[in-house]
């Protein structure tokens, strides 16, 4: 799902759009039992609970697309009988009115949900009539193309409020506050069937982390059953592999320097692309040759990518303990995981020097006196711990 989609659905979360039919949810406790469940008419509920709701649903559908937000496929398998997607259309179409197979989700949540304290997990279905649009990107209210039905699941904390002191009306006096439990933002959720191109896709669900390298791979494996994502960190790391690895020696201030400046390039160049951009195998391999890659570098450049890229994809096991893989060339790191265009690092291990991304130009490397140096050009202003310096 691209940013644009996850936008439209957001935008149904308020009181004059909402359409939210049913609402259900189960408290559970720190020992993974059941303290008590709900099941309401959405749109029945009192207003001030209303607004608490959505502003918990969009934190659901909120964060960085590839990082937060990851859209995930269904293995053909489990689309069959018995197959996790095949559960997830059964829930969603009973309307959640089907009481037995929402005490057989909740199950699902707790055998898969690793955290140690209590939660509560939500569950809505809605039915979202999706407005046609002109050619020039106009909404028409009045014309559907399709209905987009779904449900949406979010898991979230419910912790003791903060001890503290409150003003009580009825004596005039501060008194120890009563400490409630309250339940905070989603930890995690997801969306299904996934909303792409403004249209229903059953094989994809959208998955939501708060915590983008925690992303409960258990969850995922086994309630989901999706191909497993690889965390922003994995994908940062996995991309500083890949460079390393097929530079060898050739791994300079000056190579490595052309590759970020060329990859912050092709980002602005699609800033404003709906789709959020992704280094493919081939991509990654034109990178490195516009960036000045030598052709006996790039020659082994495959080699050390599928290498790199099923490491990277190794992140979970499955049921026999062996490594869950995704084919190699299928492996994409989103650009926006992989680089900060906002600043220039150069680290060693006692100095770190961040640089404006428009002036790594100020920046060289020198031998002098036998030594190897970072030569950084400055001007008459410069300032030590805020602290003017005359430069003589």
């Amino acid at each position: 799902m691209t940013k644009k989609d996850v936008l439209e659905i957001r935008h149904q979360f308020a009181p004059a759009t909402c359409s939210i039919s049913k609402i259900c949810g189960c408290y559970v406790d720190g020992d993974k039992k059941k303290v008590s469940t709900m099941k309401e008419a959405f749109l029945s509920l009192p207003e001030e609970e209303a607004f608490k709701y959505f502003e918990i649903f969009k934190k659901n559908l909120s964060g960085s697309i590839g990082k937060n937000l990851v859209t995930m496929s269904f293995p053909t398998h489990q689309e069959f009988d018995n197959g996790t997607q095949e559960f997830l259309l059964k829930l969603r179409n009973s309307k959640l009115e089907d009481d037995m197979l929402i005490e057989e989700f909740y199950d699902k949540v707790i055998d898969t949900y690793d955290y140690t304290g209590n939660y509560l997990i939500l569950l809505i279905h809605d039915t979202y009539d999706v407005p046609g649009k002109t050619t020039d990107g106009l909404t028409m209210e009045d014309a559907s193309d399709e209905v987009y039905e779904y449900i949406m699941c979010a898991i979230c904390h419910v912790n003791l409020s903060k001890a503290g002191l409150s003003y009580f009306d009825s004596e005039s006096m501060f008194h120890n506050r009563i400490r409630d439990w309250v339940v905070d933002v989603p930890d995690i959720g997801f969306l299904f069937p996934a909303f792409i191109d403004r249209s229903t896709d059953i094989h994809n669900v959208l998955y939501y982390s708060k915590k983008p390298e925690e992303l409960h791979y258990e969850f995922v494996d086994k309630l989901l059953g999706t191909t497993s994502p690889i965390t922003a960190q994995t994908q940062k790391e996995t991309f500083q592999t890949i460079i390393t690895e097929t530079l060898g020696n050739d791994c300079n201030y000056e190579t490595v320097k052309n590759i970020h400046e060329n990859l912050t390039e092709m980002m602005e160049e699609r800033k404003d692309s709906p789709e959020p951009f992704t280094l493919s195998k081939n991509s990654i391999k034109t990178l490195l040759s516009n960036s000045g890659v030598a052709d006996d570098k790039l020659e082994s450049f495959d080699e050390h990518f599928n290498k790199i890229a099923v490491q990277a994809a190794s992140v979970s096991n499955d049921e026999s303990g062996n490594p869950k893989v995704q084919p190699e060339t299928k492996l994409e790191l989103y650009a926006s995981n992989i680089v900060n265009t906002r600043t220039f690092e150069v680290k060693t291990p006692d100095i770190s020097i961040k640089v404006n991304p428009e002036r790594t130009d100020l920046i060289e490397t020198r031998e002098i006196d036998g030594r190897k140096c970072i030569v950084i050009q400055i001007s008459d202003e410069v300032e030590v711990n805020g602290i003017p310096i005359k430069n003589d």
